[in-house]
């Protein structure tokens, strides 16, 4: 079983947020920081944004859900296989919005603070899109061809 990319991220994410403002043997938290809010705009699905910065990402899975008339096209990817699975994808939402609670002045300092922002909203628009009637939740899309 793989173990879910998206929660090693966030751990990175986590670390560099509570040590930002230290700095140890020449390793640059700050660094950590922006390369774990990279790692998130690299695991996304769907129809990226002009403002991307992973620019070897491409769009993908533009058609997640039509098959059973609903759009489920965003979120992330779990560990580049092009699943994605509800429950991780909602624990690494979570702890990144509570790491931006958490630690938003040294975010701040950081300047990755709208970078941290866009990839909460990446997740919870896709909950949002998977949410659309009160009894129902789709929590696992695996997209067999991804272009």
């Amino acid at each position: 079983m793989a173990r879910p990319i998206l929660s090693s991220a966030l751990a990175a994410l986590l670390l560099g947020c509570s040590l930002i403002s230290a700095a140890a043997d020449g390793f640059s938290y700050r660094e950590a920081l922006n390369k774990s809010l990279l790692f998130f705009e690299a695991q996304r699905s769907g129809k990226l944004p002009a403002d991307q910065r992973v620019k070897w990402r491409g769009d993908s899975a533009l058609r997640d859900g039509y098959d059973q008339g609903v759009d489920l096209v965003g979120g992330y990817y779990d560990a580049g296989d092009h699943v994605k699975f509800g429950l991780p994808m909602a624990y690494a939402v979570t702890m990144l919005s509570w790491s931006v609670i958490e630690f938003e002045k040294e975010i701040v300092d950081a300047g990755q603070l709208e970078f941290a922002l866009d990839a909460i909203r990446w997740g919870t628009d896709y909950f949002v899109k998977a949410h659309r009637q009160p009894d129902l939740l789709w929590v696992q899309v695996m997209t067999l061809n991804a272009t």
